[in-house]
């Protein structure tokens, strides 16, 4: 059973789907899926809708909501920043303690790129509600990429400090997105889970370095385990990548049922 859902969250609506196994006849698990930055609760190649039709069929329900500011949702996507939508993720755990045919003890989370951010430091914050977590070529290096963005516009010649919003490809990003990145410490926020992680990552991703992932590794520790896709870019753009990340990610949370 698939369905559209909202949920509302300071005066505005996240649009998000739900998607629950038919024959379900007691309490089941559910993946939270958070989707990166610039993307949205179906990602490149739909593979998020691929991912939530497969976990439905082993029993497992999921949902994957637009961030606010993102996809469908309310919002401009200038105002987003990583604390806003991490916000936005506990609203998304707190509605999915909320639906009585879930299993509160098996909650999962599935984050790609800055939704793995997300996801990670949702599980950081809130441990003993995330069974399993996710993490798709998770941006834990965001701190070095916004830096590295604004070197390459104060190269341009423009004053930073006087620029409210920045154009990346057709969607303004605030200044607030930047400073908000700067002030956090993802790693450090992260590192409080202490269940298993399972980490996926293509060794040709040029957007966020492979070594990003052995950082997650060194704070996990023995609790993670990452599983390179070879020759995969950011988001996983071929058919073989793609099914080898969600067969990976199925494995896994199944083992958590």
């Amino acid at each position: 059973m698939q369905r559209a859902v909202e949920l509302f969250k300071n005066g505005m609506t996240l649009r998000g789907m739900l998607h629950k196994p038919d024959e379900a006849s007691q309490k089941v698990p559910i993946a939270l899926i958070f989707h990166g930055f610039t993307g949205n609760k179906m990602e490149s190649h739909f593979i998020f809708v691929k991912l939530s039709r497969r976990l439905e069929r082993v029993g497992i329900a999921s949902l994957r909501f637009d961030f606010l500011g993102s996809g469908e949702s309310d919002g401009e996507f200038k105002d987003v920043t990583l604390s806003g939508e991490l916000d936005d993720a506990e609203a998304i755990l707190d509605y999915a303690k909320s639906l009585e045919f879930v299993d509160k003890d098996r909650i999962f989370a599935v984050g790609l790129s800055m939704g793995g951010v997300v996801a990670s430091m949702l599980a950081g914050r809130h441990p003993q509600d995330i069974a399993a977590l996710c993490l798709w070529a998770p941006a834990g290096n965001m701190g070095q990429i916004i830096q590295e963005k604004v070197r390459e516009i104060q190269a341009l010649g423009v004053d930073v400090s006087s620029v409210e919003h920045f154009d990346l490809g057709g969607n303004l990003i605030g200044k607030a997105f930047i400073q908000d990145v700067l002030s956090l410490d993802i790693f450090k926020m992260a590192a409080p889970y202490d269940k298993q992680v399972l980490i996926l990552h293509g060794d040709k991703d040029d957007t966020v370095p492979l070594k990003t992932s052995y950082r997650y590794l060194e704070i996990y520790r023995d609790r993670a385990r990452l599983h390179v896709i070879e020759g995969a870019d950011h988001t996983f753009n071929k058919w073989e990548w793609e099914q080898e990340v969600i067969d990976k990610t199925v494995e896994f949370l199944k083992s958590h049922m």
